[in-house]
């Protein structure tokens, strides 16, 4: 089903496609706008992405249509012998698509990309109520092996 798939660094001009496909989902409904009167925050992100040597925005491609995105991060560290780490956040695949085996490629083409810039371990994070793609993690050799933690800062006031 992944004949003619093909991976590629995301564009300027694939920002509301891929807006789209982030809102693509029950939890993404809920943390994205697909109002264009709302997309400066969206074009400010990616251009500092895309300014930025260490993170890598990545579409999945079938034909003429995105089917799939995923954001890279090569994250320098000094812990396992100043081993660099893969950061894979961001992850969709349109809803019409999923179950074809795109992800699990997209993932194949990610894994490259981190051994071609010499990371020593692949790391993500995925909301606890997405037990789907955790089971498709597990699939891929992924272990839950430690406790992640998040502070949303936009509502924590404390100060």
């Amino acid at each position: 089903m992944t004949d003619g798939i093909r991976f590629r660094s995301a564009s300027r001009d694939d920002l509301q496609t891929i807006v789209k496909l982030l809102a693509d989902d029950e939890l993404g409904t809920e943390r994205e706008s697909l109002d264009q009167h709302d997309y400066s925050q969206y074009e400010k992100a990616f251009e500092a992405i895309l300014g930025d040597p260490n993170p890598l925005f990545a579409v999945a491609i079938m034909g003429a249509e995105i089917v799939g995105c995923m954001q890279l991060s090569f994250v320098p560290g000094l812990s396992h012998q100043g081993s660099w780490r893969g950061q894979i956040e961001r992850v969709r695949t349109a809803s019409s698509h999923r179950g074809q085996g795109i992800g699990r490629a997209f993932f194949q083409w990610a894994f490259q990309q981190f051994r071609e810039r010499g990371c020593g371990l692949v790391q993500l994070t995925s909301d606890k109520r997405r037990a789907e793609s955790i089971g498709f993690y597990e699939s891929l050799g992924f272990r839950a092996t430690h406790e992640g933690m998040k502070l949303n800062l936009q509502l924590s006031r404390d100060e």
